[in-house]
């Protein structure tokens, strides 16, 4: 370890040793926290002093040998080396340890009477420069005995051997300087200090230096002998601590030429300066500067078991106190902490000051993860669980959150009746609502063991099946079961009978579902009206998303409203509302009452959404509330129909912000939630016309979450990926999908359709334009039959529409896109209707729609479709002899169907085109296009996309002889002589080109 900010110190030690050598004693006690480097400073001033000819004397103390008499004396004398012709002889007789052996010696007592008549053998011995080794061990042996004989207080006799072994020393100090260090002397025994304190007063003019260090303030010396020592003349304190911020950094420096890393933590803040513990960062496996557990947390243990064991147990209560709930606690107080483990509050108060002073702790608390982790570690199973007990114990007293509590509790693993259900069941409650189900589900399996009776057991085991279902439906699927049973027992209230039966769907068990929904409506009848209003709410919900359990609604006359009741389930009433807007198509005003007779009006102030709102804004208000509706569980259906009404609306961008805002947040812990999001941003992209997104998506979310957890809901992430795969021309991999096996009861809910949806695209893309047809027509029937054609909640029209034309039927195919345009719906929709019915009219007949098909997708955004009519719209060009226009307008479609990933359109116009340049070559170099200025850029890429100069001039509010000008510059710049050689790079700016 280098000594670094120890100039002071250094420069002490070496006056020290030349005081010595000059013939002036001394005693100098180096004091610090443990890890300061007070052992290198010892080992410095020794190999200084025995380079310099000094006879260096050493002994280290331990707490475990704190009993034996005269230990550290005996380190330091025996073995003591004799002087110039000196033999050694003279001896005496000692058993295996060293000791005497009163079996083969003289008796104790004979010794001790010897020893103490007036000193003349040993005198005779150090006249003649023999047996000083041998006297010395003689004379330790019996001093230990009378020690462990009298106790703490010396009679004469020990006094005397004191004497006779302090006469030895002093007379080896005449030969030369002799340097004595004794390490952690706070653990050195009491005989052995008095011995000390001996040589100390006849020090004087010997050449005899005393180095003495230890951690004085986490066990502070033998009060008789501290005292006299600072009383003597020859007695110099020197204080060590930790390093500052910049002597951290200093030594880390000293240890390694490697730079840390910018991510690496300050050595400060993770060592408070420790020479040992920063030592250890060097030291680590984990990399410079990172704290890790195979040396620095074994460093920081070795800190704490070298000081008291009360330290140990301190850190420990500590480290448990700080686990549950690391982030924003305040440190316990000491009081907690000597609770926790049966100390006196003054001694755990020391403790904690001994480790803030040594850098263990900043401020009462871990300075880093992995000293906490550590400490941990260091505890057994049982102690660890014990602790926990305790600490839940004395933070309920307390008043501790239940948060606090509880996640006690569950390390314990004990209840703690009668207060622990309450505590774990309220934690539970705001650990869902901080999105933190694991937790509430930990504490919820707890609670359940301890619930008072059925009813309680029951209304936990809903609550525990709501917060698995969170992380993993499938998990949560082992509670229906039970639950069902409790509520055909009356055990559940109605809120959480709604609940319950939104999972049995998900999970295709529809016949358990209906039976319980024959219950609720029997209740409904004769019960309060908060339970007809879960019941009507359940109702609304029903009729959109699995109608056919729903019956046929029959609501209150217009203008009216179903209230809600106070105890209702306002986000079961917003799925409601939603529902109700998306079956009206999302066009109707919150004041009309849709099939449901239900109104934004009649609720509000009782839900997540207010009144008078129409289906886009009320899907954006719910929204913005939804992370107050954590602990709901209808918060996810919520957030399932609100989006699908954006995309409806449309505000897709407002869709897409939401999912990628739930899909960047890394605390999410609902996966569920973060499945259902990555399936609708799939398929918000795939309306976009950006199929490879949308195949990442869709394959993202079925990864995210198996497919039996899906249950009937696969059909959304599903018919996604077939849709994109289908698209893109992989009907490899979307025949792959469609052999999966699916739920039954699937297509009885609307995620049915996207899965018919998808699938009949792929029959029409593999030639079976018989079997699309089936699909589609099926899709139709099930929406029509389910009273929901309004809702557009696929465009089925569309897709038969196709399917005739490819069986050569163009009347039908009229006839379905006249009967969409007829009716209200998605502006992409419209334009596709739109697409088709050109397509089924005379080539004449064919501009007009076209013309406003492409202003109503490019207005939504749908690319794809874009390129479909672009396509169409070349042919027409063609037909009417206007090739330049055709070719432009073909060359735009290109580049739209290569941008989206759609091969087999592209492969289809680039047929037509003949000029594989307009895709595959003429790329320019990247600093070419950065070269342009922004009004260059913006022409040059909508003359990529196909624009005439004139429509150019429209769409940016200039002249035509501007644009000219522009496209002049721009083709000087990227060496190209025609607006069919400009790179397709420009794409990209293409795209945000007002």
């Amino acid at each position: 370890m280098a000594l670094v900010e120890r100039d002071d110190i250094l420069r002490q030690l070496d006056l020290l040793l030349a005081e010595c050598t000059a013939g002036s004693g001394r005693v100098v006690l180096i004091d610090g926290p443990v890890g300061t480097g007070k052992t290198e400073l010892i080992r410095y001033c020794g190999a200084r002093a025995a380079g310099s000819g000094v006879t260096v004397r050493a002994a280290t103390c331990a707490r475990a040998e704190h009993v034996l008499p005269l230990g550290v004396v005996g380190q330091l004398l025996r073995g003591l080396p004799a002087g110039d012709g000196e033999t050694g002889a003279g001896t005496v007789c000692t058993g295996p340890d060293g000791a005497a052996d009163p079996d083969t010696a003289r008796g104790t007592d004979t010794l001790c009477e010897e020893a103490t008549q007036d000193g003349c053998r040993g005198r005779e011995a150090r006249a003649d420069g023999a047996g000083r080794a041998a006297r010395i061990a003689e004379l330790l042996d019996v001093g230990a005995a009378i020690a462990g004989r009298l106790g703490r207080d010396p009679d004469r006799e020990l006094a005397q051997i004191h004497q006779e072994l302090t006469l030895l020393i002093l007379d080896l100090s005449k030969r030369g300087p002799v340097l004595l260090c004794i390490d952690d002397v706070q653990y050195a025994d009491v005989p052995s200090l008095h011995f000390l304190l001996h040589l100390v007063r006849r020090l004087g003019s010997a050449r005899i230096a005393v180095l003495l260090a230890g951690d004085l303030a986490s066990h502070p010396l033998d009060l008789p002998f501290r005292a006299e020592l600072v009383r003597a003349p020859e007695f110099r304190s020197l204080r060590v601590g930790p390093l500052s911020p910049a002597g951290s950094r200093d030594l880390l420096a000293a240890a390694t030429p490697v730079t840390p890393a910018p991510s690496v933590p300050d050595p400060y803040q993770v060592t408070g300066g420790n020479p040992l513990l920063l030592t250890a960062l060097v030291q680590d496996d984990r990399g410079f500067g990172q704290p890790g557990p195979e040396v620095f947390g074994l460093a920081l243990l070795s800190c704490l078991h070298r000081g008291e064991p009360v330290a140990v147990q301190v850190a420990r209560a500590l480290a448990v106190l700080e686990t549950p709930v690391p982030d924003g606690v305040v440190a316990p107080d000491t009081a907690t902490l000597a609770g926790m483990i049966g100390a006196d509050v003054p001694a755990a108060a020391r403790a904690l000051d001994a480790m803030n002073a040594a850098g263990l702790l900043d401020d009462g608390r871990f300075r880093h993860k992995v000293a906490r982790d550590a400490v941990l570690g260091d505890l057994t199973a049982s102690e660890r669980t014990d602790l926990h007990r305790r600490a839940a114990r004395l933070r309920h007293q307390q008043g501790a959150p239940a948060a606090t509590v509880a996640a006690h509790l569950v390390e314990g693993n004990d209840v703690q009746p009668p207060w622990g259900t309450g505590v774990l069941v309220e934690a539970a409650e705001q650990a869902l609502l901080d999105g933190r189900p694991e937790r509430a589900a930990a504490c919820l399996r707890l609670a359940a063991r301890s619930a008072a009776g059925e009813r309680e057991r029951a209304a936990i085991r809903a609550r525990l099946a709501h917060a698995e279902w969170q992380t993993s439906p499938a998990a949560a699927a082992r509670h229906l079961s039970p639950l069902v049973s409790a509520a055909h027992a009356g055990l559940l209230e109605q809120r959480t009978n709604a609940a319950l039966v939104r999972q049995l769907l998900w999970h295709g068990r529809s016949a358990e579902a209906e039976d319980l929904l024959a219950r609720m409506r029997a209740v409904a009848q004769a019960e309060p009206e908060d339970d007809a209003a879960e019941v009507h709410d359940l109702e609304v919900w029903l009729a959109t998303v699995h109608p056919p359990l729903a019956r046929r609604r029959r609501g209150p006359a217009a203008g009216s409203a179903v209230p809600a009741a106070p105890a209702a389930d306002s986000w079961l009433r917003s799925a409601a509302l939603l529902a109700d807007a998306m079956a009206a198509g999302g066009h109707r005003t919150g004041r009309e009452p849709g099939p449901s007779g239900i109104t934004g009006a009649g609720v509000a102030g009782t839900g997540p959404v207010g009144s008078g709102l129409v289906g886009a804004d009320r899907a954006e208000s719910a929204l913005r509330d939804l992370h107050l509706a954590r602990a709901d569980p209808w918060a996810g259906e919520v957030a399932l129909l609100a989006l699908l009404l954006l995309t409806r609306a449309p505000r897709m961008d407002a869709a897409v912000a939401w999912c990628e805002r739930v899909l960047a947040d890394p605390d999410l812990e609902d996966q569920t939630a973060r499945a259902m999001a990555t399936a609708v941003r799939g398929a918000l992209a795939l309306e976009q016309g950006d199929l490879a997104v949308a195949a990442d998506h869709a394959r993202a979310a079925l990864r995210r979450l198996p497919a039996k957890a899906w249950g009937v809901a696969i059909g959304l992430p599903l018919g996604t990926l077939v849709l994109a795969a289908t698209r893109t021309g992989d009907l490899e991999e979307a025949a792959r999908q469609l052999v999966q096996t699916v739920p039954e009861e699937m297509v009885a809910s609307r995620y049915g359709l996207d899965y018919l949806h998808a699938r009949g695209h792929y029959h029409l893309a593999a030639n079976h334009a018989h079997a699309a047809l089936a699909d589609f027509l099926a899709c139709g029937d099930l929406i029509r039959g389910w009273g929901l054609d309004a809702a557009a909640l696929v465009p089925w029209r569309i897709g038969a529409a196709e399917a005739w034309l490819r069986l050569g039927n163009v009347d039908q195919a009229r006839q379905l896109a006249q009967e969409q345009l007829g009716r209200p719906g998605a502006t992409r929709v419209r334009g596709l209707a739109l697409r088709l019915l050109a397509a089924a009219s005379p080539p004449g007949r064919r501009l007009q729609p076209l013309t406003e098909a492409l202003e109503l997708l490019e207005a939504t955004g749908d690319r794809l479709g874009q390129a479909y009519v672009l396509a169409d719209l070349s042919r027409v060009h063609d037909h009417l002899d206007q090739r330049r226009r055709a070719r432009l307008l073909l060359r735009r479609a290109l580049h739209i169907a290569t941008m989206c990933g759609a091969r087999p359109l592209a492969q289809e116009l680039l047929a037509i085109s003949g000029d594989g340049r307009a895709v595959f070559g003429l790329g320019a170099d990247q600093e070419m296009i950065t070269g342009l200025t922004d009004s260059e850029r913006r022409v040059a890429s909508l003359a990529v996309m196909g624009y005439t100069n004139r429509e150019i001039a429209l769409r940016l509010y200039v002249t035509p002889s501007t644009v000219e000008q522009h496209l002049t510059r721009v083709y000087r710049k990227l060496n190209v002589k025609r607006r069919q050689d400009l790179p397709a790079d420009l794409w990209t700016d293409a795209t945000h080109t007002g």
